[in-house]
């Protein structure tokens, strides 16, 4: 049978329909306030990649903010796995997320009486930059901006709070790189806009622990390392050690490991990505391709349209 909606299938506050329908009121705070949390899963040769953690991670992020849908766990895994049969894509980007409505004009304009509900979409996979930046290595500049303050905004907590991203992406852009890197307002390493950032000094691999998103990709590179005897720490990173690393590369679940081979005006490892990095890189796909921590999908005809 072919693909009900191979451009893209979306699920609404429980409707599914073409991603090209799917609309939310101008309205709604999840809109207007930003009163949302999301998660991003990616689907490779026709399996999620760790679909157990991205849904645990999104259960955490909506009951901190205070986002709990009607569904259930369950019923998300459910959902998104028909997300994809309707497409009939073996490759997906697989985004859901729960946004918070308004409040009824009779009552008090307070989240409390706002519902949150669910949406969700399933379109080809997106990468975070093209193959030829992936093959040659991503530019980054630090950018001039901090990143926003985890005492202020949880990063843990996905969100759409991106207004600190925005700006140093602008910033990037004006200086001819392709993606900033963030700091902390100590001078630390952070993040930056949709990925983990990894430095590789001597051998040995070190990634931030604060002001970040404990990214599922990241999670699993730092796995990665122990499988092929990388030292890896998960600790604090001066600006210093990034600046003097052998190699930086960044992670995401838009293109897994990504070497970055420029950082403001220093080339690093002539320019194309290191030897660290393109063994995590490699293995990462390998092991992706093998099965690790795939859930497979049924491709069996979906179920009809509502």
């Amino acid at each position: 049978m072919d693909a009900m909606w191979p451009t893209g299938a979306a699920y609404i506050n429980g409707r599914f329909m073409p991603v090209g329908e799917a609309s939310i009121p101008v309205t709604e705070w999840g809109y207007r306030r930003s009163d949302v949390t999301y998660d991003v899963v990616s689907v490779w040769d026709g399996a999620f990649f760790r679909l157990d953690q991205h849904l645990k991670r999104f259960r955490a992020s909506m009951e901190y903010f205070r986002l709990v849908p009607r569904e259930s766990d369950s019923d998300i895994r459910t959902m998104l796995h028909e997300l994809v049969r309707r497409t009939g894509l073996r490759e997906a980007y697989v985004a859901m997320d729960c946004l918070r409505g308004s409040a009824p004009t009779n009552l008090r304009r307070h989240p409390v009486n706002a519902r949150p509900y669910l949406l969700a979409y399933a379109v080809p996979y997106v990468w975070l930059v093209p193959q030829e930046i992936r093959e040659q290595g991503m530019h980054l500049i630090v950018a001039s901006n901090p990143r926003i303050p985890e005492e202020c905004v949880n990063p843990r907590a996905k969100n759409f709070h991106w207004a600190d991203m925005t700006r140093a992406m602008f910033e990037a852009e004006d200086k001819g790189a392709h993606n900033p890197v963030l700091l902390d307002f100590a001078g630390n390493v952070t993040e930056g806009p949709g990925f983990n950032v990894f430095a590789v000094t001597d051998g040995k691999v070190a990634t931030p622990d604060r002001g970040i998103l404990e990214g599922i990709t990241r999670g699993a590179v730092i796995e990665l390392c122990e499988k092929l005897g990388l030292p890896c720490e998960v600790r604090t990173v001066p600006l210093e050690e990034l600046r003097g690393a052998d190699e930086i590369f960044i992670s995401s679940t838009a293109g897994g490991v990504i070497g970055v081979t420029r950082l403001d005006g220093r080339i690093l490892s002539n320019d194309r990505p290191g030897p660290v990095t393109a063994k995590l890189g490699e293995s990462y796909w390998r092991f992706r391709k093998e099965g690790w921590c795939n859930e497979a999908i049924d491709y069996d005809p979906a179920i009809a349209a509502e």
